[in-house]
């Protein structure tokens, strides 16, 4: 009765979505987080809040096979390429982010796709990850129908990616809608770039309804992935007083098209040598490197370190956190019969 219930009310939804796209999209132009030239955020109300009626369990009688498609598909893809672990958790948050987790940067065949934004430039993994996404949501629909979103096939792909690659399972929150359109630019402009200090990262974080501890917790997964030289580059200019970026400067110097381990220790596992390579001196991004610059933070970073059980605890709360999060139109959408 619980599960019919919940379908007509997403039928409900769709129809709606549907019917009075402009009315579910409307957003008020007054109503936007910005950061203006003096480097800090000013809010006049939450652009991500978070979602009420998503839960774990969403599925499990219209897609009994959900999960068991979503893993089985996961790990053959990484058994293919493991950098894909390290795309997907990227992806998922430059998702989750500027409007919350509705599967919006998989649309590609846009001309204002959020993949043609300046934040998400540097996002050459794009097309990797979208077909891996359609891939599934092809398998998933054929075996269930047209019941499971791109937005949970995201969520659930990350999650079982993090497990593939070494970290625990966590709480996948389902029964997110997919978006009709891209992100505003707007909105994805307010993604943290590498270079923020930590008090515009703790100014970002919050105006997503994320703390000082989501800030390090969601930075631990950096424990796997590469980034380019151009997004760590502003440190070249003190490389005279640290021998560790004069080594990234030297490499970067010898090839520009490198990407750096941000993990410099153990780069494909997923675990806590993150935090102890940041309290070493050896953080790769300006903003992995700002974590040690509060206290708050700084004691975060501290407890991870010493804690890897710990970490992996706290990854899963926050990565659950930053999956219930919603823009201002709340879960409105629709069930996509193509991903990008």
């Amino acid at each position: 009765m619980a599960c019919s219930r919940a379908m007509v009310a997403l039928m409900g939804l769709v129809l709606a979505a549907l019917l009075f796209p402009a009315a579910l999209s409307s957003r008020r132009p007054d109503q936007l987080i910005s950061m203006t030239t003096d480097g800090q955020y000013h809010s006049t109300r939450p652009v991500v809040t978070i979602a009420d009626g998503l839960t774990a369990d969403y599925h499990d009688v219209s897609c009994p096979d959900l999960q068991g498609i979503v893993r089985t598909a996961v790990v053959e893809a990484l058994q293919g390429d493991i950098t894909i672990a390290a795309d997907l958790l990227r992806m998922f948050f430059h998702d989750c982010f500027p409007q919350g987790c509705d599967a919006s940067i998989l649309l590609l065949g846009t001309p204002w796709s959020e993949m043609r934004m300046p934040p998400n430039l540097s996002l050459d993994i794009r097309r990797k990850v979208a077909f891996l996404m359609e891939d599934i949501r092809a398998k998933v629909h054929e075996a269930c129908g047209p019941t499971v979103s791109c937005a949970d096939i995201m969520a659930l792909a990350t999650h079982d990616a993090v497990i593939a690659s070494g970290g625990k399972p966590y709480h996948v929150p389902l029964g997110r809608l997919d978006s009709f359109e891209p992100a505003p630019l707007r909105f994805v402009e307010e993604l943290p770039p590498p270079t923020f200090s930590i008090g515009q990262l703790i100014a970002a974080f919050k105006s997503r309804s994320l703390d000082e501890k989501d800030l390090v917790v969601l930075s631990g997964a950096h424990t796997i992935g590469k980034a380019h030289c151009a997004t760590f580059s502003d440190r070249f200019p003190n490389s005279d007083s640290d021998d560790f970026v004069r080594r990234l400067q030297d490499n970067c110097t010898a090839d520009v098209n490198r990407r750096q381990d941000l993990d410099v220790t153990t780069p494909e596992k997923f675990d806590n040598k993150y935090y102890i390579n940041l309290k070493q001196g050896k953080g790769v991004l300006t903003s992995d490197v700002q974590l040690l610059l509060n206290e708050t933070t700084r004691g975060y970073v501290n407890d991870f370190a010493d804690n890897e059980w710990w970490f992996w605890n706290q990854f899963g709360s926050s990565m659950s956190k930053m999956g219930m999060l919603q823009g201002p139109q709340g879960n409105v959408g629709r069930i996509r019969q193509q991903c990008y």
